[in-house]
């Protein structure tokens, strides 16, 4: 791949960004951290930023009474994309952290209980009530942040599992214990659990088939809601629209949240969807300010019709192939690499160590390519998340820089 001052745009500021490439004073990269896993659509698509410059032409801000009647034309969107049991929504977020909390509201105030489940290595956004479900010490080791009632249990890791058992074997332990989580170590008030289909940044993790089915009959025997986090599954990223209606469609969510790549080119929007009899917020329970916003919503509508009308799952099919085969060879070809991962264009693969992972993150941006690594540094899996309208060529460049990139890093 070339990269070169002649090639690239010159703009007034140091930043550019076009489909999956971005452009630093001058210098071209491949963004195969899609952002932050919010840029689903790349960097501006004109048919989600002309929508976004007329709508700023118009207004920036509205009340989010005054944007209901879009809120609801853009849900009869998303409408064919969902489970048939989601028949509500609750778009007044921007982040993935507050729909979480707003999820968590509605299964409390819904079951009159206190308790949420989670999973060890997951994450759930920034705030203290997201943090504090999430599962991981180091992100909350310099604070206070009480959640009473946040339960935690060991995550579907069948390379590093918990209990020390094969999947061949194990009769899916990880999910049959939570029923002992809920006898013994919760309240006996448990609201929800909430899971990620794929544990994004606790290392890309995929459960095994049928570990879905396990939690949801657990949950239905327990009266426990059951919130799908899909803010980095969601819109396209893991091949169907939402994880919950393709390979994690036996969790059934009775909630699903999202985030991220709503906005298609990095706009921020997230949002609530949910069982009927689950919209039981009112409006001064759960809002911000700029939730529900028309730039927002803008995005939201754009990005929904865009995936819809321009055979985007089917580009996520195609190139996920070709990615993960490559990454396969990779792993063939490279003792440093362990375990590739992942579920159509959210893909990863391990390294030894989170030193080599940040090593290698700092060598593939030498070489134009731009990687991230899981649990903020502390783990040891490369995280792969090209936008989801990246091109077999662009794959191609993809991997060769990671196979250039890995030479270096072994000749170390």
């Amino acid at each position: 791949m070339t990269s070169t001052a002649e090639t690239a745009p010159v703009p007034w500021e140091s930043h550019v960004g076009r489909g999956v490439h971005l452009y630093v004073d001058g210098r071209r990269y491949i963004d195969c951290a899609s952002g932050t896993f919010n840029l689903s659509l790349g960097y501006a698509l004109p048919e989600v930023t002309d929508a976004l410059h007329a709508q700023l032409d118009r207004c920036a801000h509205l009340s989010s009474e005054l944007t209901r009647p879009k809120s609801q034309e853009i849900f009869g969107l998303l409408r064919p994309f969902l489970p048939d049991h989601i028949e509500s929504h609750w778009f007044r977020d921007l982040t993935g952290s507050t729909a979480n909390e707003c999820a968590v509201r509605i299964a409390q105030k819904a079951t009159g209980r206190t308790d949420v489940v989670s999973l060890f290595l997951s994450h759930h956004g920034q705030s203290i009530t997201a943090t504090g479900m999430s599962g991981n010490a180091f992100r909350q080791r310099s604070f206070t942040l009480p959640f009473a009632g946040s339960l935690k249990i060991p995550a579907p890791d069948c390379a590093k599992c918990f209990y020390r058992q094969t999947p061949h074997s194990c009769g899916m332990l990880c999910a049959r214990r939570l029923e002992d989580f809920v006898e013994f170590a919760s309240s006996g008030r448990v609201a929800a659990l909430i899971v990620e289909p794929v544990l994004g940044n606790g290392g890309n993790i995929t459960p095994p088939a049928g570990y879905f089915s396990v939690l949801r009959e657990i949950c239905d025997r327990h009266g426990i809601l059951v919130i799908a986090d899909e803010v980095q599954t969601g819109f396209g990223r893991t091949g169907t629209f939402f994880a919950s209606t393709g390979f994690a469609k036996d969790l059934k969510p009775d909630i699903i949240t999202f985030a991220k790549g709503a906005g298609g080119v990095g706009i921020p929007v997230a949002g609530v969807l949910m069982r009927k009899e689950l919209d039981v917020l009112e409006p001064w329970e759960h809002s911000t300010t700029s939730g529900a916003n028309p730039l927002a919503l803008v995005a939201l509508e754009a990005t929904v019709k865009y995936i819809r009308d321009h055979d985007v799952l089917d580009n996520v099919a195609l190139a996920s192939k070709l990615l993960k085969d490559g990454l396969t060879e990779l792993a063939a070809d490279f003792g440093s690499v362990g375990a590739v991962k992942g579920v159509g264009l959210m893909l990863g693969f391990d390294l030894p160590s989170a030193a080599a992972v940040a090593r290698f993150i700092a060598i593939a941006r030498e070489n134009g390519l731009i990687v991230r690594g899981s649990r903020y540094g502390f783990g040891n899996t490369v995280k792969v998340r090209p936008a989801l309208t990246v091109s077999e060529d662009e794959v191609q460049d993809i991997l060769h820089t990671l196979r250039t990139s890995l030479e270096q890093l072994e000749s170390e």
